[in-house]
């Protein structure tokens, strides 16, 4: 997998969790909102439990008179005490929700519910509980005032006992309040006890702001995504675009952003593409050219000896003889263009066979012998190598001759073109050397001598400049490869190597 993809990959995933984190978020909220105020308006602190199982004691030992009058000499923790019939033992106001939660709580199992059901002296069962609005007012101060007035659960009852006998417990009164202590004045209106006090924030998160903020932030990161993505691209269509209307420049050379980048690469590619087309298109104009120069000088040639031979009738032998010869050029040029049109369209890569190279090279070194003799040159073959090239024979027979007859036409007169063989075997592969003393090729050109109808400024020699194009051209198509390269002391030397078969 490429770049492109864990960028893909991981901006979907950045959003997705984005989204998911906001819309789980939302519903956590709400959900924590829903249980927090779902049984919120009793308290079931320590504190309160005590004041409670007091209140219990009381009633359950000293009777409803003895609870009541402890409850009006109480400043905090007033345990709410409620009979069957919802009315209050001191008349207070109970909010229906807190009296339904405390009937939930005393359906639950457990020691600490916060709620306790008594069965009174007068036959009727009453609930006691704590408002949690007494918990803001008295739970988080100081408890010692809630344990001077309790005391404890049994000291209360045998209070309670005592007020109910018209005994003095303490010193024939009331019990009194503690020291510095107020009488209980009745709840302010607005105090949240016995009713339903506010949890958590006054202005609670609305619960589609987190979905809006997921929204907002997957939005982001799409168009964070679309752009890194869309302007790369949009460069491109207008790049293609412009090649379809034939402007072949390179147009992402210079272009920013880290290099490593999938859509940079392509950027570049398609520059060395349109590279490569403005190649082939210039060397077809080129060639077009080029065969048109060729052409045209035989043709003039054939026109001036058919014209001559209209003229002087007595000249009419050595008239077809010049057109004849240069009917032969002509369909030799002819056959290696379409040499050179079947090698660049990939002709060679059927019916191969297996060529023997010694035989091979022993017949283009005879023939080559033969030629040079008639121009007072001679060719030396050198080196042996007893090994064969998965190939077409034929093709290159031809390629290998077209090297060494192109240093028989520029070695000088008594030349020797030597034909060097030898095997490497740590690459496996076959090395033809073709030296001559020619007059050599300038440095600048040593590559250019490849391209078809190349010929060099110094060249004295006759031909059409096809013979080494065609040469690299088949040496390729054989998995090989071909250089030129200037001798010391003058001449050429072309080095060609092809893999044997294994």
């Amino acid at each position: 997998m490429g770049r492109l993809f864990w960028k893909f990959f991981l901006s979907i995933l950045l959003a997705q969790l984005a989204a998911t984190v906001g819309i789980g978020g939302a519903i956590w909220l709400k959900n924590r909102n829903q249980q927090s105020n779902a049984l919120v308006n009793l308290d079931t602190s320590p504190p309160a439990e005590m004041a409670i199982n007091a209140a219990a004691a009381t009633l359950e030992y000293g009777g409803v008179k003895a609870l009541k009058r402890m409850l009006e000499n109480m400043e905090h923790h007033r345990v709410y005490v409620v009979a069957e019939d919802e009315q209050e033992l001191l008349g207070r106001t109970i909010n229906a929700k807190t009296l339904q939660e405390s009937r939930i709580r005393l359906q639950e199992k457990g020691k600490h519910r916060g709620v306790r059901q008594v069965l009174a002296d007068d036959g009727k069962r009453y609930l006691l509980f704590l408002p949690s609005g007494w918990h803001l007012r008295g739970m988080d101060g100081d408890n010692r005032p809630l344990l001077s007035n309790l005391g404890g659960g049994a000291q209360m009852a045998m209070k309670a006992a005592s007020v109910l006998d018209g005994g003095n417990p303490n010193a024939g009164g009331p019990m009194p309040p503690p020291d510095g202590a107020a009488a209980a004045a009745p709840p302010r209106p607005d105090s949240d006890i016995g009713g339903e006090r506010p949890w958590g924030p006054r202005f609670p998160l609305a619960p589609w702001a987190p979905i809006a903020a997921a929204v907002v932030a997957s939005l982001l990161f799409a168009v964070l995504l679309a752009w890194y993505f869309s302007r790369p691209i949009r460069a491109l269509r207008e790049a293609f675009n412009a090649a379809a209307h034939g402007d072949l420049a390179p147009r992402f050379e210079g272009a920013g952003g880290k290099r490593g980048t999938e859509l940079n690469d392509l950027g570049r590619d398609f520059d060395i593409m349109t590279a490569r087309l403005r190649s082939l298109i210039d060397g077809q104009t080129r060639l077009l050219h080029d065969v048109s120069h060729e052409l045209r000088s035989p043709l003039a040639r054939l026109q001036a000896a058919i014209g001559l031979a209209h003229q002087q009738p007595e000249k009419w032998s050595a008239s077809m003889e010049r057109i004849e010869r240069e009917s032969v050029r002509m369909d030799k040029l002819v056959g290696e263009l379409l040499t050179l049109a079947r090698l660049e369209a990939g002709a060679i890569k059927a019916a191969q066979e297996e060529i023997s190279m010694t035989d091979l090279l022993c017949q283009i070194a005879d023939d080559a012998s033969y030629e040079a003799a008639s121009q007072q040159r001679s060719v030396v073959r050198e080196g042996d190598a007893d090994v064969q090239v998965t190939g077409q024979p034929e093709l290159l027979g031809r390629a290998i001759e077209n090297v060494v007859r192109n240093a028989i036409k520029h070695s000088p007169e008594g030349g020797v073109v030597q034909l060097q063989v030898s095997m490497q075997p740590d690459a496996r592969q076959l090395l033809i050397r073709v030296l001559d003393r020619g007059p050599g090729v300038s440095p600048a050109d040593l590559d250019t001598i490849f391209q078809p109808f190349y010929r060099a400024s110094n060249a004295s020699a006759e031909g059409h400049g096809l013979g080494l194009a065609i040469a690299q051209h088949v040496i390729e198509a054989h998995g090989g490869s071909i250089k030129a390269s200037n001798r010391a002391g003058g001449g050429l030397c072309v080095e060609m190597r092809l893999p044997v078969k294994q």
